[in-house]
């Protein structure tokens, strides 16, 4: 099976599936004296740990991550960094009738087209549960661009079946907006917009109390980048971060800066106007940005400046407990319940994936960018 890399200058390599003893992500091309510890990497795993909220799976896992070589007196030493994430709370015996049965919505067909045999436990290698570790190595690729540049990447949930958000300038969100209500209390859909998650919270309870679930939307917003990254052809910033949102489960669409509002838009609509504007991090020299972000902050395959957002539809979630029509390996009618622990709603545990994946593409380009001018 090939597929498991990804990136160049930061390169992540996968290996697990949901029900194995563990998943593991080696991380090369690190830079030598970051600072680094299983607390950093809690943050960003708690936010994606099951059993966080009422509104999401409830399997028990810890995510406790362990550093297995990289990283010494607490400092990333530039070699090949791992990290093991053990898997403690699996019930492979809720799948162990199904693995005859194909469940709607889910790859078992097309890993048995492809491979002639499958983990069933779970989904195996095409769970979700492998993201932890790319969110593990998400927290240090964020670590990468806050010390280079300063640059942060947050994401937030932007729809939930009908219900939308009013995010009127998604580049002011903070992640404290989006992890913490006023009243201190968890914000546990993760939308800023507190009468649309409300609203949302109360959509997903009532679909898990009918068995079903429901799909949303999430927006991914980096700022602080600096103009230059990427290439132009075939490694444009937009085409890396595209696969890296494409490869998460349940994404069916990416879109970034005014996405598919641009079919309706003339050009002389469409365009951002060149502008300059004073730059108070270099003394007050003139930069040149642009009075509008239609072009959601790349241009040509390469950054421009300005903020990157990026918008992401997540499907709902396919393992159900209602009856569904399907059929079995030999091709003959059936139906399924899904057995076992699923969210009802996908999105606010999808958020810190899809900020590890941008993060990890960003840090990347980066990277490359350095090796070109050095």
């Amino acid at each position: 099976m090939t597929g498991n890399s990804f990136g160049q200058s930061f390169r992540i390599t996968t290996a697990g599936e949901s029900h194995g003893p563990a998943n593991v992500v080696i991380i090369d091309g690190v830079p030598p004296g970051i600072s680094l510890c299983v607390e950093d990497l809690l943050v960003d795993l708690n936010r994606r740990r099951p059993g966080q909220s009422h509104i999401v799976t409830q399997r028990d896992e810890s995510d406790t991550p362990e550093i297995l070589s990289g990283v010494f007196e607490g400092k990333t030493t530039g070699t090949s960094l791992a990290i093991l994430i053990r898997n403690q709370d699996q019930r492979s015996k809720d799948y162990s009738d199904i693995q005859n049965i194909y469940r709607p919505g889910h790859a078992d067909y097309s890993f048995d087209a492809k491979y002639g045999f499958r983990d069933y436990r779970g989904g195996g290698r095409s769970s979700a549960r492998e993201t932890t570790v790319r969110v593990a190595a998400g927290v240090v690729a964020k670590k990468i661009l806050s010390q280079a540049f300063g640059g942060q990447v947050v994401g937030y949930v932007t729809q939930v079946g009908e219900v939308k958000a009013s995010v009127p300038n998604p580049s002011e969100i903070t992640l404290a907006q989006v992890e913490t209500l006023p009243s201190g209390e968890p914000n546990i859909i993760r939308c800023p917009d507190l009468v649309a998650a409300a609203q949302m919270i109360e959509l997903i309870e009532s679909v898990r109390k009918d068995g079903d679930s429901i799909g949303g939307a999430a927006e991914i917003v980096a700022s602080n980048i600096p103009a230059g990254l990427g290439e132009p052809v075939f490694d444009k910033v937009k085409a890396d971060l595209a696969k890296a949102l494409f490869s998460l489960p349940a994404v069916l669409g990416v879109e970034y800066g005014i996405g598919f509002g641009c079919v309706s838009m003339r050009g002389s609509q469409h365009n951002d106007h060149f502008v300059p504007e004073t730059d108070p991090k270099r003394s007050g020299q003139t930069k040149i940005t642009t009075d509008t972000n239609r072009h959601g902050g790349m241009l040509g395959g390469i950054t421009t400046g300005l903020p990157i957002i990026l918008r992401a539809a997540v499907k709902p979630t396919s393992s159900l407990p209602i009856e569904q029509p399907t059929v079995t390996k030999k091709g003959e009618p059936a139906t399924i319940r899904t057995k076992g622990r699923h969210d009802p709603c996908l999105l606010p545990r999808f958020i810190p994936m899809a900020e590890a994946m941008v993060a990890i593409v960003l840090a990347d380009h980066w990277l490359r960018w350095k090796g070109q001018r050095s």
